[in-house]
């Protein structure tokens, strides 16, 4: 069973290129700067799982452990949480943010590819930061990751909120809440994987790619919704 499940990533994978393709339209068509960060989330996604794809397909390397943890523990749900940031809130704490977060994503992954690599006797060859030398180069992910989950999740459960308390309480309501779980599974598998469970990491990221998409195609394809303006589509 552990075997079928890390065979996921691939999947994953290839289902972000369909989401990528889609979303991308829909960026072309609006031209909206949320959408452009939606983009961008949907690729770094795939990109992750990506990495994970490798591993299991051609094995452990150092460079794609460094490449896996950029694109997955730093990159991970940002640019989908920044592109809710940029639709909910002002345009200058959007921009503010935007700057913060990249230079903070920019100097930790500098430090990732410099880190020296130490794998312990009992290492088994997953995706893991642990086996970084500098030990204080994974205390920039929790940060981004927090601000990632607030506003991707959070800001999914307001708008579901809102729409809710307006009397809307079909397709923007239901598509925000599948939003918010799908940004909340990664979490939650990431949280497995500091205790070395990768395998739980690789179910979330494909369900809740799943939710994220669903209740994205919910909210797009709802005409009412999109006439009224504000939240997650």
């Amino acid at each position: 069973m552990n075997n079928l499940i890390a065979y996921i990533p691939i999947f994953t994978t290839l289902f972000s290129i369909y989401f990528f393709q889609e979303i991308y339209r829909h960026y072309q068509l609006k031209g909206k700067n949320y959408l452009l960060w939606w983009t961008v989330g949907v690729l770094t996604f795939g990109l992750g799982t990506l990495s994970e794809s490798i591993n299991i397909l051609f094995g452990w390397s150092e460079a794609n452990v460094r490449y896996w943890y950029i694109v997955g523990a730093l990159l991970g749900g940002y640019p989908l949480a920044q592109g809710s940031v940029y639709l909910l809130l002002n345009k200058q704490f959007a921009h503010i943010t935007t700057f913060f977060f990249m230079l903070l994503i920019v100097v930790a992954s500098y430090f990732v590819v410099l880190t020296p690599i130490e794998l312990p006797k009992s290492f088994n060859y997953k995706l893991t930061g642990s086996v970084f030398a500098w030990k204080w180069v994974r205390y920039f992910s929790p940060l981004i990751n927090i601000y990632a989950f607030l506003f991707l999740v959070g800001g999914a459960i307001y708008s579901a909120h809102k729409y809710y308390k307006q009397g809307i309480k079909e397709a923007p309501f239901r598509g925000n809440i599948f939003i918010a779980i799908g940004g909340l599974l990664p979490g939650i598998g990431g949280s497995f994987t500091r205790a070395g469970y990768v395998e739980v990491l690789y179910v979330t990221e494909f369900i809740g790619l799943v939710c994220i998409y669903y209740g994205y195609k919910i909210i797009k394809e709802n005409k009412a919704y999109l006439k009224v303006g504000t939240a997650n589509t």
